[in-house]
């Protein structure tokens, strides 16, 4: 049919079936070669609607490309996937909306001088069943961070986008500053992280012992300002807050279940045996399931705050009622990091476990 005939059984202007065809996302069925006429077939018309709803929601052409090619359930799989990063991204730009307003609208919230410190420990175990540990964790005066690699490159990756982080975090940083170093930070790791994947690559691909792979790292990390504690987060790795007794998740999983979790296609329970609760939707780099950077947040600090950062070696095996018992009854923060291995080693460790705990003081 022809395209006046198509833009009305389709509800699209023949001007947008033109700009889909200029996009390569719907192209007609046949062209007159010589008046250049485009025709449609009929059942084309479900595709270009879904095309028009897709870009109602933003979703990029890319990304439309592939969507429109699956099959109706694979289809909706991707629609929520994505959706769900989006509703994550928007949060967090939310709360750096928030601290931007607050920095903003006090002069005392931006000359703050901190007042508070912290106490810290961190340790990392390969675990019951790998034979190499690719976690990564460091903890001290101004930088607590895990990092979980994947990928024969792995342990490189995870080393690197910690050892990054470390000569950012050597100074004192002026509140106002924080959200600037964050974002340098989250730069630098992911050059880091590119950077040791390459070199790892590099070798693989010139010796004849292999070839290159798909290797990366998650990265959780808090700065410390003295009054402040800014977060870099990508993967999923955690970090939580155990506060009055009461323990938060201050991070939010970039995988695939955490996106149907966050959509009510998934329950919490489900989640923890679905069959691909490793697959993750942004990563620190140089292949595989990358997507946009890492989530950047500042948090207010308190005395008698306790933080925990973690790799999924230790939160996919110990429930969070147990990490807050442990949380909220040792002593300090190195009982703390011993008893939490503890835990996930009378799990079975089937995976490597990093953690890191901090605990904030009044000076």
């Amino acid at each position: 049919m022809t395209i006046g005939a198509f833009a009305r059984l389709s509800r699209l202007s023949a001007k947008a079936l033109r700009r889909y065809d200029e996009l390569g996302l719907l192209e007609p069925a046949l062209v007159d070669p010589v008046n250049g006429y485009r025709y449609y077939d009929p059942a084309q018309a479900r595709t270009a609607r879904l095309v028009a709803w897709l870009r109602r929601i933003g979703m990029p052409l890319a990304r439309i490309t592939e969507v429109i090619a699956l099959d109706d359930g694979a289809a909706a799989a991707a629609i929520r996937v994505y959706w769900a990063r989006v509703e994550a991204e928007t949060a967090a730009r939310r709360d750096l909306a928030a601290f931007l307003i607050d920095q903003l609208s006090t002069e005392e919230a931006m000359t703050q001088v901190g007042t508070l410190g912290i106490r810290y420990a961190a340790r990392t175990e390969t675990g019951a069943v790998r034979e190499t540990n690719q976690d990564a964790a460091y903890a001290g005066a101004r930088l607590l961070a895990v990092a979980d690699g994947f990928g024969a490159g792995g342990a490189r990756a995870s080393t690197a986008a910690i050892e990054a982080l470390k000569p950012l975090a050597r100074g004192a940083v002026p509140a106002a500053e924080l959200l600037n170093l964050l974002h340098d930070a989250a730069e630098q790791a992911a050059r880091a992280v590119r950077d040791a994947v390459a070199v790892r690559d590099a070798v693989a691909g010139s010796d004849g012992s292999g070839t290159p792979d798909e290797s990366g790292t998650t990265l959780t990390a808090l700065m410390w300002t003295g009054a402040q504690l800014g977060l870099v987060h990508i993967g999923d790795s955690r970090a939580y807050l155990l506060r009055d007794g009461e323990l938060f998740r201050i991070t939010h999983d970039h995988s695939l279940v955490q996106s149907m979790i966050d959509d009510g296609s998934l329950t919490e329970e489900e989640a923890a045996s679905h069959p691909q609760r490793a697959l993750l939707l942004k990563v620190l780099g140089g292949g595989g399931p990358a997507g946009s950077g890492p989530d950047l947040d500042v948090r207010d600090a308190r005395p008698g705050d306790r933080y925990l950062l973690c790799s999924d070696g230790l939160s996919a095996v110990v429930a969070g009622t147990e990490l807050a018992r442990v949380l909220a009854g040792a002593d300090g923060p190195g009982t703390a990091v011993r008893e939490l291995l503890a835990l996930a080693a009378a799990a079975g460790a089937p995976d490597n476990v990093a953690c890191a705990v901090a605990d904030v003081v009044a000076l």
